[in-house]
């Protein structure tokens, strides 16, 4: 998950801090059209990256199916609503469910969108711990504890940095992009052609028989949940639709063309993954790093698996800083607005920066990250985590897709710069596929480790009960009429 590129307007200073909640320019001259190449640039820039490699090299060549499964089912369902509701209705999700089903489900939704973040960031930095353990020894990218220290410490300097509002962290997200994702990930598919090129036998079978992943049960299509977390922010650019001069015909080429960008990123670098690193030795946290020393050391220039390393961290340290304050600028607009959260939650810095929200979702984080120091299995614990994410963010699109069924029931005459053919069809497919993700989700794969299934149960279902539902529930129920501060009171917030 990595932050989408802004559409840039006459005054800087009115960009706003997520994309999802940018209000719609009046008029052309406070905006610039974008060409349909360059929405496609953006979308998959925003959604791709090679941290997904690992879990589905797994299954080696059935990682094509279970890409392209979710792609069809989700991605697009995603790219395609989601257009269709940023043209009708500014103000991101919050506004989409707020119009189509109710307020409350409204900050559900947007709740939702800013809770993933606390399951995402430990799975994210045990993945930035693993790939730095390479650089730094291999043997620690197994070691809870070390994880854990390097979750909590390098957050925490995220939180600080956030705290500033720095502006040049967006500018090193995009150049990490390029070097920590584009460049590593062309060059591991490379030397896996050279590798096989050379007569090397894959690691992974690759003949028609093992086009589909083995049927074991339901245990066997759980790792099929992770993609769908892979496509999410597909609903971030439908802002841009806006931007577009031909809405209704460029939107469509834009999401064809970023579709199979984004297979093409995720699908081969799995694949030559799965051509050097045997599933059962493959790390979920340093599977890419392992398929790096891998070829490196088969081609006598193991010195270079340092390099990646530090590269892959830089774009994930990158895509992270931007993030960190986004969702809680997101939810704070609408709590302003509608007075959901309390006032001391809302209080900015003098950088303009929601510092409370911060700081609470740090504690959080902290607690979850020292969960790796007492969990056996690094891979399981990541594993985890990365579900828990999954399903707090599913809760996102269940509602999104519900939405414009029934904004097309409702408000059909409403103007709408990009109408999906088929609505019914389309969001109802998404409906049941994330629905379906959800539920295949509180499944543990085949990878867990052998832990007890009652420990996964409670995480998975507490996490996403506690943090998805009742935490929202309880603002609700809590909410005082007082705690809107939007307008003349919006001055007296900032500390």
């Amino acid at each position: 998950m990595t932050t989408t590129e802004q559409v840039r307007e006459e005054r800087p200073s009115a960009r706003p801090a997520r994309p999802d909640l940018a209000p719609a320019p009046d008029t052309a001259q406070t905006r610039q059209f974008i060409s349909w190449a360059t929405l496609a640039m953006m979308t998959t820039a925003s959604v791709a990256n090679l941290r997904p490699a690992p879990s589905m090299a797994i299954y080696g060549l059935a990682a094509v199916f279970l890409y392209l499964v979710p792609a069809v089912v989700f991605l697009l369902p995603t790219a395609l609503v989601s257009a269709e509701l940023a043209s009708g209705w500014t103000g991101g999700v919050y506004r989409w469910v707020s119009e189509g089903l109710s307020k409350p489900l409204g900050f559900l939704a947007v709740w939702c969108q800013f809770a993933m973040t606390i399951a995402y960031y430990p799975s994210l930095l045990a993945y930035v711990a693993s790939t730095f353990a390479y650089v730094v020894d291999p043997s620690l990218a197994g070691n809870g504890l070390y994880i854990a220290i390097v979750i909590v410490v390098v957050y925490w300097s995220g939180v600080l940095i956030s705290l500033r509002g720095t502006k040049a962290v967006a500018g090193l997200a995009g150049v990490g992009l390029v070097v920590g994702t584009l460049i590593p990930g062309v060059v591991l598919v490379v030397l896996g052609l050279v590798f096989l090129g050379q007569g090397n036998p894959s690691a992974a079978p690759m003949d028609t028989g093992h086009v589909l992943p083995p049927w074991t049960g339901l245990a066997s299509l759980v790792l099929i949940v992770n993609n769908f977390l892979s496509y999410a922010g597909m609903e971030m650019n439908g802002v841009h639709v806006a931007s577009l001069r031909e809405p209704g015909k460029q939107f469509p080429r834009a999401m064809a063309a970023s579709t199979g960008l984004v297979l093409l990123i995720f699908i081969l670098p799995a694949l030559a993954v799965s051509w050097v690193m045997p599933g059962k030795d493959l790390s979920l946290t340093a599977g890419v790093m392992q398929a790096f020393q891998g070829f490196f050391d088969h081609f006598h220039v193991g010195w270079l698996t340092k390099v990646v390393g530090v590269l892959l961290v830089a774009a994930a340290l990158g895509g992270m800083l931007t993030w960190l304050s986004g969702p809680s600028k997101g939810l704070l607009i609408v709590a302003r607005q509608e007075g959901y959260l309390p006032p001391v939650l809302q209080k900015l810095n003098r950088h303009g920066v929601p510092r409370n929200i911060l700081l609470a979702q740090g504690v959080l984080t902290t607690l979850i990250a020292l969960l790796y120091a007492f969990v056996p299995d690094v891979s399981s614990a990541y594993w985890i985590f990365s579900v828990v994410t999954a399903q707090i963010y599913l809760v996102v699109y269940l509602l999104m897709f519900a939405a414009v069924i029934r904004l097309r029931a409702t408000r059909p005459d409403h103007p709408r710069g990009f109408r999906v053919p088929a609505v019914h069809l389309v969001a109802g497919t998404g409906f049941a596929a994330s629905l379906a993700a959800m539920l295949i989700g509180f499944v543990p794969p085949q990878q867990f480790g052998g832990g007890p299934l009652w420990r996964y149960l409670l995480t998975v279902g507490g996490g996403l009960l506690v943090i998805g539902f009742l935490a929202p529930l309880a603002f609700l129920k809590c909410r005082k009429p007082h705690w809107a501060t939007t307008g003349h009171r919006e001055a007296a917030a900032v500390e």
